[in-house]
């Protein structure tokens, strides 16, 4: 018995959008926004937070443990741990808990229709927790030294949201060994 022969590929048709060095072509107009976090995560993340001021802390980081283990699939809650990490100094920690968060969101953003293709706006509150995630990627990527990740994310997160919500265009790039104070962190 002989194998069929295989069909005939189709033409390879150029892109239209160039592929950005992050590997996603981002084309202007199309817009993906997430589905909102559950509201029993919010609310977790949110008593997570009080203790703090709102606010990511080193001290506050058992307690957003705790959330992202009883609620996995929490964006915020990773990217809040990720800054919570950075700031008490626990540099791989911070990334894993980034790089986390980054992953378990572009899985969502591929179950919204995403593609790789459409804009993720800060102003969609529902892709903050996304959008946090992958600043925090950025932040803790160049404090470890992996500056080729850090300006990859850097150009993802402005192709991403070509308003800028985060403000990336006009604060400095990260630099090695950078760790950010509160202030600076969304």
């Amino acid at each position: 018995m002989t194998e069929p022969p295989n069909p005939p590929r189709p033409p390879v048709v150029p892109m239209a959008v160039p592929m950005a060095a992050h590997g996603h072509q981002i084309q202007r107009g199309h817009r993906t926004v997430l589905p909102a976090e559950a509201p029993a995560a919010t609310a977790a993340l949110a008593e997570a937070l009080r203790a703090t001021g709102g606010r990511p802390a080193p001290d506050a980081m058992a307690a957003l443990g705790a959330v992202c283990a009883q609620y996995p699939g929490a964006l915020d809650g990773w990217a809040r741990l990720a800054q919570a990490s950075h700031l008490a100094g626990s540099d791989v920690e911070a990334y894993a808990f980034a790089r986390t968060g980054y992953h378990r969101g572009l899985d969502r953003l591929r179950k919204s229709g995403w593609g790789g293709t459409g804009q993720v706006a800060w102003a969609d509150a529902e892709n903050q927790g996304f959008l946090r995630a992958l600043h925090a990627l950025m932040v803790t990527a160049a404090r470890i030294g992996e500056m080729d990740e850090a300006q990859r994310c850097r150009q993802f997160l402005q192709d991403l949201d070509p308003a800028d919500g985060l403000g990336i265009a006009a604060a400095p790039p990260p630099v090695p060994g950078e760790r950010l104070g509160a202030d600076r962190l969304p």
